[in-house]
C-alpha cells in the first residue's frame, strides 16, 4: 500500500502540540483535514482505536488509518469513514510523554499519537523507526516498553 498510515486529523488541535506533526512529508505518511463533507476511503485499512481486537500480525497486510483529535471529537471524525474498518487495539503499553489529565483517575492509561502509531508499526513486523525521530521522550517510550524489542534505543 503505497500510503501504509493515513492519519485524519481535526484541524481544530493545534499543530504546535501534536506529536504526529514532525511526519508530514514523509514517505509512506499521508494526512488529511477534516472537513464537513468529508468522505474518506478506508478499504485495506485497520482503524486503530482503543475499542477493538488487539493488534496481531495477521493484520501485516492492512494499512494503519489513525484518527487525531481530542475524544469529545472523535465521534464526529468517524462519520467521515466510508465503510467499516476493522477496530484495532494495542496491548497495554506505557506512555513517556508527561500530561496531565483532570478529567482520568491515570493519566498513564493512554499514548501519545506518535507513541501509538509508532507501536502499531512494530506490532505489525515493520517497525519504523525513524517516525520516533523527532519525539522528545523517544528513548523513555523505547526503555518503557521493552517488549516492542527497542529497550535500548535503536
Amino acid at each position: 500500500m503505497q500510503d501504509s498510515i493515513l492519519i485524519l486529523r481535526d484541524p481544530r488541535e493545534s499543530p504546535k502540540k501534536c506529536s504526529l506533526t514532525p511526519l508530514r512529508g514523509r514517505d509512506g505518511v499521508r494526512f488529511v483535514n477534516h472537513r464537513e463533507g468529508l468522505v474518506l476511503e478506508t478499504a485495506g485499512r485497520f482503524l486503530l482505536h482503543h475499542e477493538g481486537e488487539e493488534l496481531s500480525p495477521a493484520d501485516a497486510d492492512l494499512g494503519i488509518l489513525l484518527v487525531d483529535s481530542s475524544w469529545r471529537r472523535l465521534p464526529l471524525l468517524l462519520r467521515s469513514l466510508d465503510g467499516d474498518p476493522p477496530r484495532r487495539r494495542l496491548p497495554a503499553l506505557r506512555t513517556a510523554y508527561p500530561r496531565k489529565s483532570s478529567n482520568f483517575e491515570d493519566p498513564d492509561a493512554g499514548l501519545a499519537s506518535i507513541e501509538a502509531l509508532f507501536a502499531a508499526t512494530c506490532l505489525l513486523g515493520r517497525p519504523r523507526m525513524e517516525l520516533l525521530d523527532d519525539y522528545r521522550w523517544r528513548d523513555e517510550f523505547l526503555a518503557a516498553n521493552p517488549r516492542l524489542g527497542f529497550a535500548g534505543g535503536e
